[in-house]
């Protein structure tokens, strides 16, 4: 079995109940926003400024070459808070699980950080808009405009925070060992080609 599986995912997707179903079903931890309270906790900065750029951008300033090259910078330093070193400190506890015990981790640019690592599984769960926007009204409620909009934002988000800390494009199949549509797929489906696939390439 693969010891880490990664999940990229398109809002309204799926991806993390998928990546919820895959803990589940294969014994393993599961991490999403759990992340940001163990690098709060990691760092002693305050989790409200982890939230804040949770998978986006925030900062005005933004460094041009913000590409993850691994390292902290020192607590006496004025960037200490910055954004960059709060994707630092959240990159650092992806690697500290990843060594610790098998775990499906979600988004943070996990399968970028762990690029190194070979017993990893890199998934990209996305969908049309139309099965996106059912999906969100169903999870949050509100109009197919609203829904839309939310979508097309964080997705917009997602990409923008990818291509800034990894310099990719985040929805270039090339970054994945599996890219799965929901659209027309249940997510027990999308479970089972995973899990095939782990088998594959693990027996």
């Amino acid at each position: 079995m693969a010891r880490i599986i990664t999940i990229a995912r398109g809002m309204g997707s799926g991806g993390r109940t998928i990546g919820k179903m895959l803990s589940e079903q294969l014994g393993m931890k599961y991490y999403d926003k759990e992340l940001i309270r163990l690098a709060s906790e990691d760092s002693g900065i305050n989790e409200a400024f982890f939230g804040r750029v949770d998978e986006k951008l925030k900062s005005s300033f933004i460094l041009k070459n913000g590409v993850y090259k691994g390292g902290l910078i020192d607590p006496s330093s004025k960037d200490f808070t910055s954004d960059t070193n709060l994707f630092n400190f959240q990159a650092k506890i992806i690697k500290e699980l990843a060594e610790k015990e098998p775990a499906v981790i979600v988004g943070r640019c996990a399968d970028f950080v762990l690029a190194d690592k070979k017993d990893v599984i890199k998934l990209f769960i996305y969908c049309d808009m139309q099965t996106a926007v059912h999906n969100v009204i169903e999870a949050y409620g509100g109009s197919e405009k609203d829904a839309k909009k939310l979508i097309e934002k964080t997705n917009k988000d997602r990409s923008a925070y990818y291509k800034h800390y990894t310099g990719r494009d985040w929805q270039d199949a090339r970054n994945y060992n599996i890219c799965l549509d929901t659209s027309h797929m249940d997510y027990q489906t999308c479970v089972d080609v995973i899990k095939g696939y782990i088998d594959i390439v693990t027996g």
